[in-house]
């Protein structure tokens, strides 16, 4: 259904029928988070019975309306946990330390006229998780290291963690030097993040996004960084991808990144992995590794 791992087009072509056009005979789809299957695609394919997903996010399909069809649906989860959280606790660091900016600093030449300006400790911050599932704990885990207090939000309280619930993300930013969003996308989540959250964060307050750009209200964001209402943002996804407002383009309070929390060969070749005996499984005896809750 779109451009996939090399490695996993190669096996899916050395094991099974492939086509590039969908077909009235295609049983089963191979798709990225990114792109999902649309209900006209899965409409259009009458002998569809499984939509297989090269990544942990399925917001892209309807998942309600696939398993309407009688259509199975499975993600990649867990193989991709230690990389998106490692990227986490990269980009809070870059942010408030001001690694990007202060190695631009010295490529412009601009060590030469003085010092670069003071940045923030993290060690002993406040971390607010937005979503503690799989992702957020690895994140809040290797916090942990850095001397921080938890404090999270989540849909419902998660048993048997040591950190403190909020119960709602705008008392959760209002609780925390940092923001950090691992929730998942999709309509229940659009615009979470919100202008009253970001206020509730605070000029001293930054936010760090490894989850989905839906998850962040993207004109509030910005509309807080020009005004200095928060003190500077990382982020690794925008609302309309690979499009990244032009407006933050120039900030030295931003860390910008192209979605590259899971993009290391070893986990992407996992996902791949993964993805395959998704479907080899389905061609077998028609059930999943990994089916989505």
């Amino acid at each position: 259904m779109c451009p996939l791992l090399p490695s996993l087009e190669e096996a899916l072509r050395t094991n099974y029928k492939v086509v590039d056009v969908p077909s009235d005979d295609v049983v089963a789809t191979v798709t990225s988070s990114r792109y999902g299957v649309t209900n006209e695609q899965i409409d259009a394919l009458p002998a569809l019975k499984a939509i297989v997903h090269f990544g942990v996010g399925y917001e892209t399909t309807d998942v309600a309306y696939a398993r309407s069809r009688g259509i199975v649906v499975s993600n990649t989860p867990d193989v991709l946990t230690d990389c998106v959280a490692d990227l986490a606790v990269g980009g809070l660091i870059d942010v408030l330390r001001r690694l990007s900016a202060a190695e631009r600093f010295v490529r412009r030449g601009d060590w030469l006229s003085g010092q670069f300006p003071l940045a923030t400790k993290v060690t002993g911050k406040r971390i607010g998780i937005l979503g503690l599932g799989r992702i957020g704990r690895a994140i809040a885990h290797r916090l942990a290291a850095f001397d921080t207090t938890i404090s999270y939000h989540s849909r419902n309280p998660v048993p048997d963690v040591p950190y403190t619930y909020a119960d709602s993300p705008t008392a959760l930013a209002a609780a925390v030097d940092v923001l950090v969003v691992a929730t998942s996308g999709g309509p229940a989540t659009q615009g979470l993040v919100s202008a009253d959250v970001l206020s509730a964060l605070g000029p001293n307050g930054y936010l760090v996004n490894i989850a989905r750009g839906s998850v962040v209200d993207e004109p509030a964001l910005v509309a807080a960084l020009k005004a200095g209402t928060i003190a500077g943002a990382a982020l690794d996804v925008f609302a309309d991808e690979p499009n990244v407002p032009l407006e933050l383009l120039d900030r030295d309070d931003v860390v910008l990144l192209p979605h590259i929390a899971s993009a290391t060969t070893e986990t992407r070749e996992a996902m791949g992995e993964l993805a395959f005996r998704n479907l080899h499984r389905f061609m077998t005896d028609g059930t999943l590794v990994t089916p989505v809750p």
